[in-house]
């Protein structure tokens, strides 16, 4: 056995999360391809095309036991001198073809020169919400200066829009002070002021300006994610959306997952100014493409509504998040946030206002408030589950007469982390996976083609895109297809005597693994893979399960999966996975982006503002790490699809196999529940 003082260095690769091991003097280029990270290069490794550049990220990043630093690369040489000097190479880049690994490496490739690039799936909003905005905007025509009537000129703009709107008792933003003057006169004394007032109580403030008649402005709706930031770009006026817009959280070059980015704040005496930066950065680059594919000027936006767990909240704020990442989980704010967009560096008009929903409580957060001002479970009587399926799932169960909320820390492995062949979802990912039981044989689609593995022409897409990995809505139902093919037991080990079945079969160690895709890159399922949402799903399920108990009840209404990850799993496969309570599948339903919908109605009506302020006043946050009874939930829920629940509704439109328990390696049944009991304590904690 290698003894660790002579393993070759680990390179990880951002944003993809793909890993691996290599010599020394390995090109980047090469172990990317290895792995599948895709690196464009046009030139064939000559460094002259440019297209595979990498940055490498300094920092020691304790999750994955990795400290890279500048010393772990090679140094610049001749091919990338020449290139910097013929063309541009920016600071702190470095061509891949040419520069090779020293050491233990974190490697980031930058969004602006990945062409296959990860795949946000946060969709448009579709639905009608009566406006009732937070800026209004007024054309006035306003009387010429007179020696006589010697009234300023931005008092006479006040008396105008009193007269003509019934503005009183206005404030005017500072920066508008130098430029009253010479905006009147280029209009001819004909201007049209953007007016802000949220609260009735509030007084009303003139936030912009211009000369003449303006008959649009706009305001934007971000959801900021762990892993994406969606925005939706929208027409005050008329509640168009102009433009809807996506991206990578840049963020997840310091943490897959929340708690990583918490610990590299602690750990490093910048990252919290860095994770700031990087995610107001990311934000303002969204908000120019949406201006661009919507034709909208960024000084026409007034108005903007952000949602995000706590975490992302604190970070956007400037906030340093440490509190969050120990008990007693405490939030520097909970309540809604009124502030100005200058003072967060947004590239939009210096005048425009922000609000932020406020968030439930310890790591539930705005966007668990955007979800369920979106959803309405305070608005009906049916007990509604609301899921928003990340990294650190978050949780509500209600109706109008009592809501209850949690977190789950569920961890990253639905989003393809801690997976073998795991990887988030983009172009040649595998997204959906079915398993004939009478002969093992798997059939899978990729994204980018609609066309399943045993359909002619499928082999012609995959050569063009890959078949890169696995995302996370078909890890789910992977796994789930493993159970019912009777390939995994309800207990989740791998049966390695079917193996005398088929040759997808095949031992890893001392378990077993299923080949779901044997070609030029080989993808497994193996038995820690199954274990990972095993987790996962234990978690979170055991968080629904004691929200249930809180609220009295043994089954649930409806359900709505939240989320760009939650839009697209199949909810079949999540409840025979025992993802979800039991439940008509005809009641389980994708909502979306909820959270983003949520922000949307906070931006158009500012009624929907005090709605969900009020509302979150009354949800009640369960704090999973002190409930005693967590720890069974979960150990009953490490089994597919729970040891104790029934199903009845899953069994009737779903045949399951009958119920068999197993024990890897001759595991006994006590010592696999002491270590249940184990991963119960890790997850409650």
């Amino acid at each position: 056995m290698t003894s660790p003082q002579t393993l070759d260095p680990l390179v990880l690769f951002m944003p993809s999360g793909k890993r691996g091991r290599f010599p020394i003097g390995t090109p980047i280029l090469d172990a990317a391809r290895e792995l599948g990270v895709y690196v464009e290069s046009v030139c064939g490794g000559r460094a002259t095309c440019g297209r595979c550049q990498v940055e490498v990220q300094e920092g020691i990043f304790a999750k994955h036991k990795i400290n890279s630093t500048l010393d772990h690369i090679s140094p610049v040489g001749a091919k990338e001198r020449r290139y910097a000097e013929k063309r541009e190479l920016a600071p702190g880049r470095r061509l891949s073809c040419s520069a090779t690994i020293q050491g233990d490496l974190v490697i980031d490739v930058p969004q602006d020169v990945q062409i296959n690039a990860q795949i946000v799936r946060k969709s448009p909003i579709e639905r009608v919400i009566e406006r009732n905005p937070a800026v209004q905007l007024c054309y006035v025509e306003v009387d010429e200066p007179d020696m006589h009537k010697p009234l300023g000129d931005l008092d006479r703009l006040k008396v105008r829009l009193e007269a003509e709107w019934g503005w009183e008792d206005l404030l005017v933003s500072q920066h508008l002070l130098p430029q009253v003057q010479s905006i009147l006169r280029k209009g001819n004394w004909g201007v049209t002021a953007a007016i802000h007032r949220d609260l009735d109580s509030s007084r009303p403030t003139i936030i912009a300006l211009w000369p003449g008649l303006k008959n649009e402005a706009y305001g934007i709706a971000c959801d900021i994610g762990s892993t994406t930031v969606a925005m939706h770009l929208v027409s005050l006026l008329s509640g168009r959306v102009a433009a809807s817009v996506g991206a990578q959280n840049p963020q997840i070059r310091f943490g897959e997952d929340l708690m990583s980015r918490v610990s590299y704040v602690m750990m490093q005496p910048e990252g919290r100014e860095a994770m700031t930066k990087a995610v107001r950065g990311a934000i303002n680059d969204l908000v120019a493409k949406a201006c661009r594919e919507g034709e909208v000027e960024a000084d026409s936006i007034l108005d903007a509504v952000f949602v995000g767990n706590p975490i992302m909240h604190h970070l956007f704020l400037g906030i340093d998040p440490t509190e969050l990442g120990q008990a007693p989980f405490a939030l520097a704010v909970s309540g809604e946030v009124h502030t100005w967009a200058s003072e967060l560096a947004l590239t939009i008009n210096v005048g425009a206002r922000v609000y932020v929903l406020p968030c439930i409580a310890g790591h539930v957060g705005a966007d668990a408030a955007g979800a369920v001002l979106s959803e309405g479970p305070h608005r009906q009587d049916r007990m509604m589950l609301l899921v928003d399926v990340g990294t650190n799932a978050e949780i509500v169960l209600g109706n109008s007469k009592r809501m209850v909320a949690a977190s789950s820390p569920t961890g990253p492995a639905f989003e393809g982390a801690e997976i073998s062949a795991g990887q988030r979802a983009a172009p040649g990912a595998i997204e959906r996976v079915r398993i004939d039981p009478a002969t093992l044989e798997p059939r899978f689609r990729i994204i980018g083609s609609d066309l399943w593995s045993d359909e002619p022409g499928f082999a012609e897409a995959a050569e063009q895109l890959g078949i890169t990995g696995i995302c996370g809505s078909a890890i789910i139902e992977v796994v789930a297809e493993m159970y019912l093919a009777g390939i995994i037991s309800e207990d989740g080990v791998v049966d390695g005597e079917m193996a005398a079945r088929t040759p997808r079969i095949v031992q890893t160690g001392r378990t077993w693994a299923y080949v779901l895709h044997d070609g030029k890159q080989k993808h497994l399922v193996t038995q820690n893979d199954v274990r990972a949402i095993q987790l996962a799903k234990a978690a979170l399920y055991a968080g629904i399960r004691l929200l249930m108990e809180k609220q009295g009840v043994e089954k649930v209404d409806t359900i709505g999966f939240a989320g760009a990850f939650g839009s697209f799993i199949d909810p079949k496969y999540a409840m025979v996975l025992g993802l979800i309570p039991d439940c008509p599948l005809s009641e389980v339903k994708a909502v979306g982006n909820a959270a983003g919908t949520g922000a949307l109605m906070a931006l158009l009506n500012r009624e929907y503002r005090r709605e969900i302020e009020t509302t979150v006043k009354w949800i009640e946050k369960i704090e999973t790490a002190l409930e005693p009874r967590f720890q069974q939930l979960f150990i009953d829920a490490m089994a597919i699809p729970n040891r104790i629940d029934p199903f009845p509704n899953l069994a009737a439109a779903v045949p399951l196999p009958e119920r068999r328990m197993a024990t890897a390696n001759g595991e006994s049944a006590p010592r696999r529940r002491s270590r249940e009991e184990r991963a119960a304590r890790r997850a409650r904690d």
